[in-house]
């Protein structure tokens, strides 16, 4: 039998965030099961090299400088990118794909190319990483709290309170987005499913009228053999994230103060200035590591007495927490989106309202009182839960059961795969 073809989308081809590292993953777990696997994505000086580059879209990247008329170039792509759409149709017209499966492609890609698949005839899925299907602005964040003002329709609120980055160009530009493409259905009428990693995301677009029975759930994943165990705790509890309003820093620092906690900070953002002028204001026993990757973050994290995700946001399904458990390290979170689903409370973490610097100095007490071996065995258990619920074997499982539902043949290398795991 001839291997199927699997077309995966995404703006960047490089690993950039959780989007990137999902996308990348699932293109090589696919590649060891037996699928062809041809990339589609924007051409950019750090990508790896690829056969298939040739057909990538021209590059937008909006902190670089550029002149009036490449301005409105842009723009115009990011709204709808006629590019996109020839190069994908050479593309498919190249490789006939057996399916296609598209991440983020918002403000890059555009989802003019959806149209170009439903033509073709291709059954096409998107992973759901944040709350663009719903939310104008993604994050259905404003002045860094929740906000759901454009629910049922109300999108023009997108540029009443300028919500993209304060700026009333780039809100309207939003504004307009948004509106052509819900008017031509670009997302609606032709995606055939929405792969959705938490179920908080699916019950909050059911809310804004997506329909369920074209959701589907299939969690994050992470391959627990690639993080290494049996760290030598340390007297710190550690936050690894862009530094950003929703992330809810200012909290943890005025928690951890209050717990009389040492913090150790991993990463950079526009707030780094200001949440380093909070902790000096405060006194607090804060260490700001700057970024980290690799081998220097997982160590940060592994000899933490836990990982705390403080959000003041819808999260998804956060891949930060199932690192922390890899590495055998439990987590406190914030009880918002996606993140209660992957704790198990006094089990594999603690959790705190979000906002709230004195319950979450709380949950940093409990935490602390605990023995380093109560710590030991928390993380223990956050491993093996994910080593079943949340590893690459299951997410190929269901990921492989959803193709199969479009229609799609398997190889027999993933036939065996999915039905030993």
């Amino acid at each position: 039998m001839a291997k199927p073809r699997l077309l995966k989308i995404n703006n960047y081809f490089y690993r950039r965030g959780g989007a990137e590292a999902v996308f990348l993953d699932h293109i090589a777990m696919f590649e060891q099961a037996g699928w062809d696997v041809v990339p589609f994505a924007m051409q950019h000086e750090l990508n790896p090299p690829s056969p298939w580059s040739d057909y990538f879209v021209s590059e937008i990247e909006y902190g670089h400088e550029t002149g009036t008329l490449n301005k409105i170039r842009q723009v115009a792509k990011i709204i709808y990118s006629f590019e996109a759409q020839r190069n994908l149709k050479r593309l498919i017209e190249r490789i006939n794909p057996t399916i296609a499966h598209a991440h983020n492609v918002y403000h890059h890609l555009s989802p003019a190319i959806f149209s170009t698949l439903k033509s073709a005839g291709i059954p096409t899925v998107m992973t759901v990483h944040d709350l663009k299907l719903a939310c104008p602005s993604y994050k259905m964040l404003r002045d860094a709290k929740v906000c759901e003002a454009c629910k049922g329709g109300h999108i023009h609120n997108v540029l009443v309170h300028r919500c993209i980055k304060g700026s009333t160009v780039l809100s309207a530009v939003v504004l307009a987005e948004t509106a052509l493409h819900r008017s031509l259905g670009l997302y609606r009428n032709n995606l055939d499913r929405l792969v959705v990693p938490s179920r908080f995301y699916i019950d909050k677009l059911t809310e804004w009228g997506w329909p369920r029975e074209k959701m589907v759930y299939i969690p994050n994943f992470v391959d627990v053999h690639a993080f290494d165990t049996g760290w030598t705790e340390g007297d710190y509890f550690a936050f690894a994230g862009r530094l950003a309003p929703e992330k809810g820093i200012d909290t943890l620092i005025r928690a951890a103060t209050l717990a009389k906690q040492k913090l150790v900070i991993a990463g950079t953002g526009p707030e780094e200035a200001a949440l380093k002028e909070l902790a000096q204001t405060l006194g607090a026993d804060v260490v700001f590591a700057g970024y980290l990757s690799g081998k220097a973050l997982h160590r940060l994290i592994g000899e933490a007495k836990a990982l705390v995700l403080p959000s003041e946001w819808y999260e998804n399904a956060p891949i930060s927490v199932l690192e922390a458990y890899a590495l055998e390290t439990p987590v406190i979170g914030a009880r918002i989106g996606g993140i209660p689903e992957m704790i198990l409370e006094e089990e594999t973490g603690l959790m705190a309202a979000p906002g709230d610097a004195q319950g979450l100095a709380a949950a940093l007490a409990a935490m602390d009182a605990l023995s380093p071996q109560a710590r030991r065995d928390m993380g223990s258990k956050a491993r093996a839960w994910i080593s079943v619920e949340f590893s690459s074997s299951a997410y190929l499982r269901r990921t492989t059961e959803l193709y199969s539902s479009l229609g799609t043949s398997l190889p027999v290398s993933t036939q065996q795969l999915t039905q030993s795991n």
